[in-house]
């Protein structure tokens, strides 16, 4: 594959972004695609390894050896066919995927990795700017119907999947826009929302019909009965993700100022996808912290430096990771370490072992939040002693994770059974749930996880609908 002594002639070729005092100004992306040759060279360093440890790294199982070749070669449209037969929208993934395939590349071992993600952005606009990239509509109809309930990337690739099958997909989504947390959880700066578009109109083009604005589960003028969907349908695809956030039960919790990211976060994308009439929560002139340090609270940094904040302090209850992880022990795995995001390097104060005791206000308004020092001891989490302080704050966002999918309406309604963790209770083989005719994929069936994950499960859980529909089925797992 690619250059017998690439990997040792050419070093890695980062993307390149959008100086900082620039970026902060607008919510357009900043991250260049790289250029022809670079991506021929990049290509050029993937070294052939007897176990290509990065299919196995990657959720979707992409065969990266060989679209690495192709693009080595310049044979730019059988890389995009090769990258699109395992995975269904690339563009989503080459922007906001954080690379588990490049953690278990084997030149990672020397902390040099080849580009993956960065060849798979190339390799998709290349096939956009080019045209190549066209409906697949089926060449038979089967009669069959399901309904798949949620937009995210999950409930798409299920529904194209199954659309490509022969089967009249509709598509149903509570919001007024397709995209699930992609459309109104992923700042515009990270992943603009014309990729999405897109799709949606190739997907039309399969034959899949959108529904939006439609609540399954909910009552009133939105709201549609689930029983009634499972009744009228062949087959039902619960994918609506993992939405019940982690919540802090301290003093002041009720304090004007205290949000969930998500109360944040799609504010943000509607003023930018031009709405009106959107709520005026921002972080402009306020002094912001974040609670939680994975990729929803980097996003809130990045959005409340764009907005204007006078600071922006963002704590982790966990210790800080070491900036470099112990190779030898945790190759090819990924790894636990300290990470650093485009986001943070716009201007963020982080703070680890923090833990949030109280929240100040000042005639309803908060003003401040309290927080201690933490250990851990014997096992368990102590508070260390004399630790406690004080900071000044008017705006806290709560990014600490989500437990799993919202129980109330549609899941209630329908009577399934979770699992442990409070998740849709469903195997990764066949995707059933414990009512009949049921699937459930993505985060409302695995939690909280990654887009590249949600794309996995939505096309595997296609394939079981297929095999149980027509007793057996030719779409990829």
């Amino acid at each position: 594959m690619g250059k017998t002594t690439g990997f040792i002639e050419l070093q890695r070729i980062s993307e390149v972004a959008r100086p900082i005092g620039e970026r902060v100004r607008n919510y357009h992306e900043f991250i260049s695609a790289l250029k022809d040759d670079e991506a021929a060279k990049q290509g050029a360093r993937c070294m052939d390894c007897g176990i290509p440890f990065c299919q196995s790294g990657c959720p979707v199982n992409n065969i990266i050896p060989d679209w690495n070749d192709l693009v080595y070669r310049q044979q730019w449209r059988e890389a995009l066919d090769v990258l699109h037969s395992t995975n269904n929208f690339p563009e989503f993934t080459g922007r906001i995927c954080p690379a588990p395939c490049e953690a278990a590349c084997t030149l990672n071992i020397n902390d040099d990795p080849v580009g993956i993600k960065s060849i798979e952005h190339f390799i998709i606009d290349k096939g956009w700017e080019e045209g190549w990239v066209a409906p697949q509509p089926p060449k038979r109809k089967t009669g069959r119907r399901v309904a798949v309930v949620g937009s995210g990337p999950a409930g798409m690739a299920c529904a194209q999947q199954l659309a490509r099958a022969g089967h009249d997909v509709v598509l149903f989504e509570k919001a007024d826009r397709v995209g699930g947390l992609l459309r109104y959880g992923i700042p515009d700066f990270k992943m603009e929302k014309y990729h999405i578009d897109r799709r949606v109109e190739q997907m039309r083009a399969e034959g899949v019909e959108f529904r939006v604005g439609a609540h399954v589960g909910a009552t009133g003028k939105n709201g549609i009965s689930a029983t009634r969907l499972l009744e009228e349908f062949d087959a039902l695809v619960a994918s609506a993700g993992s939405e019940h956030p982690r919540d802090l039960d301290v003093p002041g919790r009720d304090l004007d100022g205290v949000h969930f990211a998500m109360d944040f976060l799609p504010l943000q994308n509607r003023r930018v996808a031009g709405d009106a009439d959107v709520p005026p929560l921002t972080a402009k002139g306020r002094h912001v912290i974040v609670i939680g340090g994975g990729d929803t609270g980097s996003d809130c940094v990045g959005t409340s430096n764009r907005q204007g904040a006078l600071s922006v302090t963002q704590f982790e209850l966990l210790p800080q990771p070491p900036e470099h992880e112990n190779k030898p022990l945790v190759w090819p795995y990924w790894p636990m370490k300290l990470r650093t995001s485009s986001s943070h390097e716009e201007g963020c104060e982080r703070d680890w072992a923090v833990q949030t005791k109280a929240f100040k206000g000042e005639n309803g308004k908060l003003v401040a939040l309290v927080a201690c020092r933490v250990e851990w001891k014997d096992g368990k989490l102590r508070e260390v002693p004399g630790s406690e302080f004080e900071i000044k704050a008017d705006l806290v966002l709560f990014a600490m994770g989500y437990l799993h999918p919202v129980h109330a309406g549609m899941l209630e309604e329908l009577g399934v059974e979770y699992d442990a963790r409070g998740n849709v209770k469903a195997d990764t083989e066949h995707y059933r749930t414990s009512v009949p005719k049921l699937f459930a994929a993505g985060d409302t069936r695995r939690g909280q996880s990654l887009v590249v994950w949600a794309i996995r499960e939505g096309r595997q859980c296609a394939r079981a609908v297929d095999e149980f529909l027509m007793g057996a089925s030719e779409l990829p797992r």
